[in-house]
Formats: structure tokens, sequence, C-alpha cells
């Protein structure tokens, strides 16, 4: 499946809905950003149920902003409209793997509940 230009524009659309969105926060001039873009591209093609979202910084400087974006890459996952993981850096493609299965398992309703104790 082919990756979706997030904007200001198309967020509220694409981050809507009982789904998880995969979003790469990049910019053309970022070196580990080109490096991480097959390795998100490949997962978007295994993984046609998500989708698979990417933000261009440069682009887009309201939504780094709105999402503290400092360092980048930065991969966010949403899951439900809620973001459940959120981190700078290139991850190997075994590492995404891992983390897209650990993120399709999480019980929602367990991320919703309030803490005990």
């Amino acid at each position: 499946m082919a990756t979706v230009n997030l904007t200001t524009e198309n967020f509220t659309e694409v981050l809507e809905g009982d789904r998880m969105v995969l979003v790469d926060f990049w910019a053309a001039w970022c070196g580990p950003c080109r490096m991480f873009a097959p390795v998100f591209e490949k997962a978007s093609d295994r993984h046609p149920e998500i989708v698979f979202a990417k933000v261009d910084t440069e682009a887009e400087p309201e939504l780094a902003a709105a999402f503290e974006i400092r360092s980048i890459p930065t991969l966010m996952i949403v899951r439900d409209r809620n973001v459940i993981f959120q981190q700078p850096g290139a991850l190997p493609e075994d590492v995404l793997e891992d983390l897209i299965g650990r993120a399709a398992a999480l019980d929602m309703a367990e991320v919703g509940r309030p803490a005990e104790g």
C-alpha cells in the first residue's frame, strides 16, 4: 500500500476511525530519514490493513510543532485516535516489524483504563 502524505488539511480524516496509523515525520535533507524511508515503504506493503502516513516537517511545520517533534525521523503510532508510541530515530526492519506486532496486539480497553493505586 502506498503511503499517505499527511497534512494539516487531511490530518483529521486520516487519523479518525478505529484503526492503526504509523506516521513518519521526516525531511528531504535528513540522511537518516532517507535511510528509513525504504524500511517504512516495505512495511506498508506488508501491512495493507494499516495506514502508513508521512509528514514532511519542512512543508508541515504546524503538525511537527503540534507533536513536539524535535528530531527526525520520528515514528509515531496512533491507534483508535490515541498516540501509543512516539520515538525519534531510524528503526531497522526487524525492530519496526516487532513494534507493529506489539502495537496491533495492544488491548485498547486496557490502554484507556485509568491506572489503579
